[in-house]
């Protein structure tokens, strides 16, 4: 089902939290709300969810206007990062409970719940209760409580945080398998920027409660629309140097890069990820500097290099090795620099 998100603002007291924000989210699509903590995120789920009133604005799921229906009335599904599971049920009554409140008859219930216990792999576990269960297969739990209602719309606020690194990736990778197959709308928060990318069909990066870009993650990635989402996207972060453009060239003490923007200004910033630099011989680099630090990270090394006042990342491969204090080149691919107006943010195109 569609989820529209028309002008839709809210302040708590003289504090806005959110600025006309406007979305639309198409049937079966899973789209990630990005941020930083207090960016509007987590507000904006809770106001689709009906757990927070909107200040204004419209919020309409499957064409019919929600904005100021109650929650249960609006065919949406919740999973928290807190999984918020009853200690006392066993698993099969958690994931049933939604069944019981609506009245469905003891068998129907049990199929469904074996339904969809089977599809998050629990169908062993549906005797245990929450605290003889791992924290992955708690977080299993409350997806299937949420599966099992067949609502019109997923919404998950940050349901990996609690999990350890390896579990994370493991729970992304049955997420949005989990979500592909059964096909329903999902709208999802996190401060995560590796499950943005790797879940969403389209990412919403907010700041401060206004959408700064709405993309998929390759674009995103490769064409921010400003120096915030740049800075933002990419770990290691991308490159960031502050100097002028004089007739389409970058320049800064000591250093000068053709750029292909053309024209002049006084304040700009010049960015660069870290796989689109290379260290070159001495000499030969766009820009010199010494080494700061090297590690090994496994299918490349990360070189920190300090030029002036600016610290310089790039990725270089996995043999190279350098001692601290040594004197290094770098050279960036012409065609993968970006340049942002440094007062405004602005992608200077």
């Amino acid at each position: 089902m569609t989820v529209r998100l028309d002008k839709v603002a809210k302040s708590f007291g003289t504090v806005k939290v959110l600025h006309d924000l406007d979305l639309d989210v198409a049937e079966g699509e899973f789209l990630v709300l990005l941020g930083a903590s207090g960016s509007g995120k987590t507000t904006a789920l809770r106001m689709v969810a009906g757990l927070e009133t909107v200040s204004s604005g419209v919020i309409t799921i499957a064409g019919r206007d929600v904005t100021n229906v109650l929650p249960k009335n609006r065919d949406v599904a919740m999973v928290f990062q807190s999984y918020a599971l009853y200690p006392h049920k066993t698993v099969a009554e958690n994931i049933g409970y939604p069944l019981k409140i609506r009245g469905l008859p003891q068998a129907e219930r049990d199929a469904a719940i074996r339904d969809v216990a089977a599809q998050v792999q629990l169908g062993a576990l549906l005797d245990r209760y929450p605290r003889q269960l791992s924290g992955g297969q708690r977080q299993r739990v409350a997806l299937a409580r949420a599966m099992v209602r067949r609502p019109k719309v997923f919404l998950m606020d940050e349901p990996l945080s609690n999990l350890d690194a390896k579990l994370r990736g493991h729970m992304r990778a049955e997420l949005k398998h989990m979500q592909h197959s059964l096909g329903i709308t999902t709208i999802y928060v996190t401060h995560d920027q590796v499950e943005a990318m790797t879940l969403a069909h389209r990412v919403a990066l907010l700041e401060d409660g206004k959408l700064m870009q709405l993309d998929t993650p390759r674009t995103i990635y490769n064409d921010p629309a400003n120096l915030f989402v740049a800075g933002f996207i990419g770990s290691p972060p991308m490159n960031m140097m502050r100097g002028a453009l004089e007739d389409g060239a970058f320049v800064k003490q000591g250093v000068k890069i053709a750029t292909g923007v053309k024209g002049s200004h006084a304040s700009v910033v010049l960015g660069v990820r870290p796989e689109d630099g290379a260290i070159v011989a001495s000499g030969q680099g766009a820009i010199s500097g010494e080494v700061f630090a090297t590690e090994l990270i496994g299918d490349h090394t990360l070189v920190t290099a300090t030029s002036g006042p600016d610290s310089i990342a790039v990725k270089a491969p996995k043999d190279f090795q350098a001692n601290v204090g040594e004197p290094v080149a770098i050279d960036f691919q012409a065609n993968r620099l970006y340049l942002f107006d440094a007062d405004s943010g602005a992608r200077l195109r």
